[in-house]
């Protein structure tokens, strides 16, 4: 143990470093990705392929693969960033894409009835989503959003490989100098673990909050309720 109390600094800004990755990714994943949900069930085809070609290539690019994409990629083409932010930068990329699915399948499930009543008293496409669809959508959201949130933490250790500061980069900087790879990967393992374990009761305590005693959507559900929404737009 005496690594680890010698580096506790060293470690405490790691952690700090894993933390800000992690939330900031995630945060900004939340934002992008709910907006490219609702490209996704919008009137307008264009925005519809486009969200849909972004869900497609990030969804299915290694997030390792994309950071070293940025990282390396982008002062190619004049734009240079910090590996900090080319790592919230990969983080968010590929998160939103996730998240865009499980926002757009909680839209989903949402009965058709609902966004026709919203319709009839007048709402547009973007009212009924805001007033009506997205809050009843969230608590069919919750639990999926808590799995991204688990694997945004989890990709936050890929950004070590463009040497951003993060704890499996100290980590590795610690075996180096102390040659005890169990001991320092196992502190990474629980630094790990205990944010996905936090994410996870936060997530539920969210859903337990949230949830009536029913959950009050009816029987019926629908795999395309904002397309009738969308289809009264004009």
């Amino acid at each position: 143990m005496q690594p680890i109390v010698e580096n506790i600094p060293l470690l405490a800004q790691g952690i700090a470093y894993t933390v800000a990755l992690t939330l900031l990714g995630y945060g900004l994943a939340l934002v992008v990705g709910t907006a490219l949900a609702v490209c996704r069930v919008s009137p307008v085809p264009p925005l519809r392929w486009a969200a849909t070609v972004y869900v497609e290539i990030f969804r299915n690019i290694p997030l390792l693969s994309l950071l070293i994409l940025i990282a390396f990629g982008l002062p190619d083409v004049g734009l240079r960033l910090p590996y900090f932010w080319c790592g919230v930068l990969g983080l968010t990329l590929s998160s939103a894409a996730f998240v865009c699915e499980n926002v757009r399948s909680g839209i989903n499930t949402v009965p058709v009835g609902h966004a026709e009543a919203a319709r009839s008293i007048g709402l547009g496409f973007f009212g009924t989503l805001r007033h009506v669809v997205l809050p009843q959508a969230f608590r069919s959201m919750i639990q999926p959003l808590v799995n991204v949130f688990i694997g945004t933490v989890i990709g936050s250790a890929l950004c070590s490989a463009i040497a951003v500061s993060e704890v499996t980069w100290v980590t590795q900087t610690l075996n180096i100098q102390y040659a005890q790879a169990v001991l320092m990967f196992l502190v990474a393992g629980a630094v790990y673990l205990g944010m996905s374990l936090g994410g996870a009761a936060l997530g539920g305590m969210i859903e337990r909050a949230v949830s009536p005693g029913g959950r009050g959507s009816g029987p019926s559900r629908s795999t395309g309720a904002l397309d009738v929404t969308a289809g009264a737009q004009a």
